[in-house]
Formats: structure tokens, sequence, C-alpha cells
């Protein structure tokens, strides 16, 4: 597990649909991710009921995470209109077309699924008009249905989206939970990581992730780690081999996914560096853009580095609380001098 070959490889196990855009009839397209997830992932995630399927349906590649609410459309009106969104049929959409004429909503329905749109879902458990299913019929669409209100269904949707939909890297560390922390472990291969984590485990914390860490960015800003599903659960620790971490410790030693609040880089004690003792500076690393606080912590033999990254993450907690000791340290000190020179100029 620890060439960084197979972390390489390991990389493009979870990309999920690397084709090239689809072209179609509308107006200019919106960005697409340069990933993609299949219609049935949706299907299966929201349980949706398939009213009418088109060929190879679940296969459906979706790259954007907008939604189309076909009011216009149905009215006649295509500008702009992006073929390659999901439809979302809503109670204003159903009554406005309940309103229509038979002839009238076959036209419209002809007319928006001659398009080569992913599907189109029908919110609210509402019925499907017979000329709806008919024109699905003939063009090939997907014709889907929830119980779901529309609103939420449509948050829900495009949450769902952009997070599967986001850029994801893997780095080579371990990630683990530490006191609710979010704590990322990096290092050169047997510097002591997968160590560290076995001994937080036995102190109650939970791992994510060992030796290939997928990072991806959420729809709130903020970096989702998690295991590749190949390896998920299981560790290698040199001269034991590999363990499974949830057969031996329990299912309360492992986490699905977590969010990365601290970055931790484990180098080999250098007599000759210089290394952080007050903790002023405020060290950040970029991933996927987002900035993430980092600390660097020395490995010697005799220090306890698991008890050093416990406080590393109660004490990035206590900063996110706006609490900081070196701050506080320092200002007590400057306040101490200030009171000696003054009582100095007294004199």
């Amino acid at each position: 597990m620890r060439n960084a070959g197979d972390s390489s490889i390991l990389k493009e196990k979870t990309a999920r649909g690397r084709t090239g855009p689809e072209g179609g009839k509308g107006g200019k397209p919106m960005p697409e991710s340069q990933y993609s997830v299949k219609l049935g992932e949706i299907i299966r995630e929201f349980e949706l009921e398939v009213l009418c399927a088109a060929p190879d349906y679940e296969n459906v590649p979706l790259r954007t995470v907008d939604v189309n609410r076909p009011g216009l459309p149905l009215a006649g009106f295509f500008e702009h209109f992006d073929t390659k969104r999901l439809l979302l049929m809503g109670l204003t959409e159903h009554t406005f077309v309940a309103g229509m004429s038979s002839a009238r909503r076959r036209e419209s329905f002809d007319h928006l699924l001659s398009y080569p749109v992913p599907g189109l879902i029908i919110t609210r458990g509402l019925e499907p008009f017979p000329e709806c299913l008919e024109m699905a019929e003939k063009h090939g669409r997907t014709i889907l249905r929830t119980e779901a209100h529309t609103s939420a269904f449509m948050s829900a949707l495009i949450g769902s989206l952009f997070n599967r939909l986001a850029p994801c890297i893997t780095r080579s560390g371990v990630m683990m939970e530490i006191y609710g922390e979010g704590v990322l472990f990096q290092g050169e291969s047997g510097v002591g990581k997968s160590e560290v984590a076995i001994e937080l485990i036995k102190r109650g914390h939970r791992i994510i992730a060992d030796d290939a860490v997928e990072i991806r960015q959420t729809n709130h800003g903020a970096l989702e780690a998690t295991a590749p599903e190949l390896i998920r659960h299981y560790m290698e620790l040199r001269g034991i081999g590999v363990i499974d971490v949830r057969r031996l410790f329990g299912m309360g030693a492992i986490k699905d996914k977590q969010q990365i609040d601290l970055v931790i880089n484990l180098e080999p004690w250098d007599d000759h560096a210089v290394y952080d003792r007050l903790g002023l500076d405020s060290v950040q690393t970029e991933i996927l853009g987002v900035k993430v606080p980092a600390i660097t912590i020395p490995v010697k033999p005799g220090r306890n580095l698991a008890s050093i990254v416990e406080v590393a993450a109660m004490n990035n907690r206590n900063r996110k609380m706006g609490h900081n000791a070196a701050l506080e340290l320092t200002q007590r000190m400057d306040q101490h001098f200030e009171k000696i020179k003054e009582n100095e100029g007294e004199k």
C-alpha cells in the first residue's frame, strides 16, 4: 500500500465517467464538470419511481449541478435552454399544463422532449399527463416521480449533484477524526503515520482513510475526505501487514467521511531545523483552492506523538472558537513589560 504508484492508480479508480459532453439542441450550454454521475445513482439515492424508461437510462451521464423548471419551454420559449440539465416539473408547471387542451399538451411535450434531456422528474407524487408519457415513449426520454415537495427536492438534488461532481483528488496520508476535528496526516513513507493512527484508535478516535485519502470540495466550500472503496477500513503496518480496523477495533473505530479541519505534516527530526515553539505564526496549506490550517510536527524516538496530535487537534478547535493561547501569552507579556517600564519611569 505504500508505493507511490499505487496511490496514483487509486486516483483513477474513483473517477466517474470521463467522456466528453454530448451535443444537442438549444442555446449555449452551462459550464460542465469534467466528472459525471450516472442517472441511475440519482434514482437510487432519492428512491425515484420510474414511469417511463429510456434505453440504458441508468447510464445516462449528468455533468451539471443545475436543474431546469420547464415552465417557459412548455410555453414554447426555448432560448438558452440547456439540454444537459434534469427537468423538474412541480405543481406550478403541472397546473399550467393542465389548463391546456389535449392537443396543445401533446404539442408542448412533443417539442420539449424532442431535446436530448437526461430525464424529467415530477414532484409531489403528481400524476403524469398521458401526452407526456406518449411523447417520452416517442422520443426515448426518461420520466421519473418523487413524493417530495418541489423546493425541498430541488435543493437536495442540487446539493447531491454538487458533491458528486465536485473536483476530487487523492493524496497520500492518513485521515482521522480526533475530538471531532478532521485531521489529515501527511509525510514521507515510513515516518510513522499509520503507527500514530493505531495509537489514536486505541484511545477512542476514529479513522477515515489510511495511505490513500480521497478529497473533494463540498457545496459548503469545505473539504471532505473519504477512503477509496477498494481499501476502506484497511490499514498496513510494517512488520504486521494488512489489518481490518473494523473487525479488530469495532464499528466505533471507523468513519466513512470527515471534513478536513487540520493538516499535520510529520517529518523526521532535524537538529539543524528551526521549529515553531510559540505558535504565533498561522500556517495554511491549500487543497483544491481551499485553505486549511497546517502544522509541522518533528518525529523523534521517545516523543509521544499520539498525545501531541491530540493536543494539536484540541488547540485547533480552541482557535476556531476564538481563543489563541500563544497570542494571549504574548499580550500578557507585553502588558507586563509595559508596567515595568511605567514603574521605572515613575522612579
